[in-house]
């Protein structure tokens, strides 16, 4: 049922513009698929699906590779604008919270962001790990946050 329900979400979304988990659950419906939406929210985090802009104050679900990369810096940019409320470090690991939902978009983007000294990323509800190597880079990469926030 899983496999076929996440099948079915992942051709929803590539047939038409979905923007809200509800409006995920009424064409998971008309397919005979009924669901709750704590179930659509983990298949959306379990297929990594992100939001994409579709026009200036809009966004629909989209598969990851549906995304621009490398991110261009201006998208990297707004995301964080408008989604980091704060962050810090130690020794090698910086965490970033934001608002809540945020933290898998932002976290994609800072994957695709094409920094080198990044090793990776961990992203809860409101909250991503940031693994840096070296440990040195991470003042760098504490002032691209700075720069992208600024």
């Amino acid at each position: 049922m899983k496999l076929r329900r996440q099948k079915a979400i992942l051709e929803i979304i590539e047939e038409k513009p979905i923007t809200t988990q509800s409006q995920l659950a009424e064409e998971l419906l008309k397919r005979g698929i009924k669901t709750t939406q704590a179930t659509i929210s983990r298949d959306i985090k379990e297929l990594h699906l992100v939001k994409v802009p579709i026009g200036p104050d809009s966004y629909r679900y989209a598969k990851p590779q549906q995304v621009d990369t490398p991110q261009s810096y201006e998208r990297l940019r707004r995301l964080f604008r408008e989604n980091v409320v704060k962050y810090d470090y130690s020794e090698n690991l910086i965490l970033i919270q934001t608002l809540p939902g945020a933290a898998h978009n932002v976290a994609f983007a800072i994957d695709h962001s094409g920094w080198k000294e990044l090793l990776g990323t961990v992203a809860g509800d409101d909250t991503i790990l940031m693994i840096i190597k070296p440990r040195d880079a991470v003042r760098q990469i504490m002032e691209r946050i700075d720069e992208l926030l600024g």
